[in-house]
């Protein structure tokens, strides 16, 4: 079970069911009254909420499957079938399903950091003690009841024991510094001709972590992931 979410009637049946396509739960909490919970099932604020993600590659496989039997110009792929998943399962079990790109757009990151007790790396993204870099938030499941979780301990935060930072020195247009993402910068390099190398095989900065490397997304959904972002 994802650490962080354990011990209540049902969860582990979540988490088979999102295992079926490649996904899983991601850690969970129960809003304090002093949150800004967005509403449940009801109109009611929510009680709780289950991140849904990805752990390194596991849910390509199914994600292309289900691609296969899709008009090709369907947009936003990926967002759609996380959707129809994660509503499913929302729906078998009880919850409003939500995504990151709903909007107004919700605190998803901060979200994470509750759920898992991560802290971001250099480049943005979590750290997390086993995958790395290699792992994503997909959606969250809004409960109208409080569920039974364990605390979520904080894990070490691998940057911190990282003094050369690799991931800071392999961009070629230095898109990510102390001074946080030069996101302009970034894309501009991406949809020019010397950024081949990046729309083939991902983000240089983030391929030079080394860690979560058994977890490291394969060439092409890496390129996928590129290619959406130079769309952007």
């Amino acid at each position: 079970m994802i650490a962080g979410v354990s011990g209540s009637p049902g969860v582990d049946e979540i988490d088979a069911a999102l295992a079926v396509h490649g996904l899983a739960l991601r850690g969970g909490f129960n809003f304090s009254g002093e949150d800004a919970a967005p509403p449940g099932m009801l109109d009611d604020p929510a009680r709780c909420v289950l991140l849904v993600g990805n752990a390194g590659a596991a849910h390509w496989p199914h994600f292309h499957q289900w691609r296969s039997r899709q008009r090709q110009d369907i947009e936003n792929p990926l967002d759609t079938w996380c959707r129809e998943v994660i509503g499913a399962v929302g729906t078998r079990f009880g919850a409003r399903a939500v995504s990151p790109s709903d909007k107004p757009y919700l605190p998803f990151q901060q979200w994470a950091i509750r759920a898992e007790g991560l802290k971001p790396s250099p480049v943005g993204i979590l750290m997390h003690p086993q995958y790395g870099l290699w792992h994503a938030y997909r959606g969250a499941l809004l409960f109208d009841v409080v569920l039974e979780l364990a605390e979520a301990s904080a894990p070490v935060h691998l940057c911190d024991d990282c003094p050369d930072k690799p991931c800071l020195k392999a961009c070629p247009v230095r898109a990510h510094s102390a001074a946080g993402f030069d996101y302009q910068g970034c894309l501009a390099h991406v949809r020019s001709s010397a950024g081949g190398d990046c729309m083939t095989g991902g983000c240089l900065d983030r391929n030079a972590c080394p860690h979560g490397a058994d977890y490291r997304y394969p060439a092409d959904m890496q390129a996928f992931h590129m290619r959406a972002f130079a769309r952007t």
